[in-house]
């Protein structure tokens, strides 16, 4: 089954996440279909929009072939929705 997920990065206490569209199977850090996005919970910018970085399009459109989201990519989705609106 394809997921859309989170695989970590960044350094030690300084997090930032890439949305990924990946095998189930693979590893968080390993090989991926699509790289979505990217979220970065310690951005310092007062502007809400450069924390989250979505494609809306490319999401919808795996998600219309069968993927499943993550708990928590499932939340930025949400977020990202209202934001566009």
């Amino acid at each position: 089954m394809v997921k859309i997920r989170l695989s970590r990065g960044g350094s030690k206490k300084r997090p930032f996440y890439t949305v990924l569209v990946a095998d189930q199977r693979r590893s968080n850090q390993g090989k991926f279909i699509e790289r979505v996005g990217h979220f970065n919970p310690m951005s310092s910018d007062s502007d809400p929009s450069s924390k989250l970085v979505l494609n809306l399009e490319r999401v919808d459109h795996w998600l219309a072939k069968g993927a499943k989201m993550s708990d928590r990519v499932n939340d930025l989705y949400k977020r990202a929705k209202a934001a566009e609106i």
